[in-house]
């Protein structure tokens, strides 16, 4: 064999790994840091398939083998073109198979130290897995909590900021935790996506300092947290934030303020609550929202829906919260969260 065999304990020894699988399998998931250099683009993926099914596996193969031959050419005229003879690169496709195969190939006959990924994706998908069962039981948590509009998420940027160790769960669910918490334009990432980003950053922290998370359900958005950092997280130190009801209603109307500009957008989302509140408590909120009457409309979300579930999951998942210590702030401005910041023991 003209190159060699790596496995996923190697990622991290090569100059540039190269994913060649289609877009939108890059797209689902892939080896953080990789680059997509398709040998088969969507389409031409879907034709080789439906020859394969439809008329026969060698006419499937003859056809694939001239479209990969022609990407992986593409490739080493554009991507590849500039690379010099000592370049280590890494290639992985779906399972270790022909399309990382041939590029490996051709990348060892021009001169390049290439390996392939034995396994491709599928080792390393693995190995996230078996990864995300294990690592978050070695690190002491401290849960963040406090009700909706308590400023959990800016008083965690405000810890790191500081130097602390944090997970920033929501920012790499690309969601709020909440039933209003879609962001607008910053699409959720798939499950294997957040898994990926969620491991990057588990490996990045220091066991022998704590680490600071935001107190989450089990869902965020359509991202489902492992069992592991789950039950961690409940079975851990909780830290109790106090923000008045007044600071917790302007810093939402600041915080969801494209919501403001979008009265529908909001009406659809307070749709999803109608498991849970009358249509007549609904109607009304959805009249408030039409009006414009966004300070009342939140204070009685926060009364009547989020706190109330906010009690209720508290008690029943995190049974230190009740002896925990607690933060005080006046308001959420950055300054005050700062100071707070500073004042915790890292």
């Amino acid at each position: 064999m003209l190159f060699k065999v790596a496995n996923v304990s190697q990622l991290g020894t090569f100059d540039e790994i190269i994913d060649v699988r289609s877009p939108s399998e890059f797209a689902e998931d892939h080896i953080p840091g990789a680059i997509n250099c398709p040998v088969l683009t969507d389409a031409e993926r879907r034709h080789v398939g439906t020859l394969y099914k439809q008329v026969s596996p060698f006419e499937a193969r003859k056809v694939g083998a001239a479209l990969v031959a022609r990407n992986i050419a593409h490739h080493l005229e554009t991507r590849f073109a500039n690379r010099p003879k000592s370049w280590r690169p890494l290639v992985y496709c779906w399972r270790g198979g022909q399309r990382s195969g041939a590029t490996a190939l051709v990348m060892a006959q021009v001169g390049w130290p290439v390996h392939q990924l034995e396994g491709g994706y599928k080792s390393y998908r693995r190995e996230v897995l078996e990864q995300l069962g294990a690592l978050p039981g070695r690190f002491h948590y401290r849960v963040i909590c406090g009700p909706t509009g308590s400023g959990k998420s800016r008083f965690l940027h405000a810890l790191a900021e500081a130097g602390h160790q944090v997970i920033d769960l929501e920012g790499l669910a690309c969601h709020r935790g909440s039933v209003l918490g879609r962001l607008p334009d910053a699409p959720q990432p798939t499950q294997k996506m957040f898994d990926s980003l969620l491991l990057t950053r588990l490996r990045a922290l220091d066991p022998a300092r704590p680490v600071f998370v935001e107190s989450e359900s089990k869902k965020i958005g359509f991202i489902t947290l492992p069992d592991a950092l789950f039950e961690a997280m409940h079975s851990s130190d909780c830290l109790l934030v106090e923000v008045p009801l007044a600071e917790r209603v302007r810093f939402l109307q600041e915080d969801y303020a494209f919501y403001l500009h979008d009265p529908d957008a909001l009406v659809r989302q307070l749709g999803f609550l109608k498991t849970v509140h009358s249509r007549e408590q609904l109607a009304a909120w959805e009249s408030l929202a039409r009006q414009g009457q966004f300070g009342t409309l939140v204070e009685e979300l926060l009364v009547q829906h989020y706190d109330p579930l906010y009690h209720r999951s508290m008690s029943r998942h995190y049974p230190r919260l009740a002896h925990s210590p607690k933060v005080a702030l006046s308001s959420l401005a950055p300054a005050v969260l700062r100071t707070a910041a500073e004042a915790l023991p890292s």
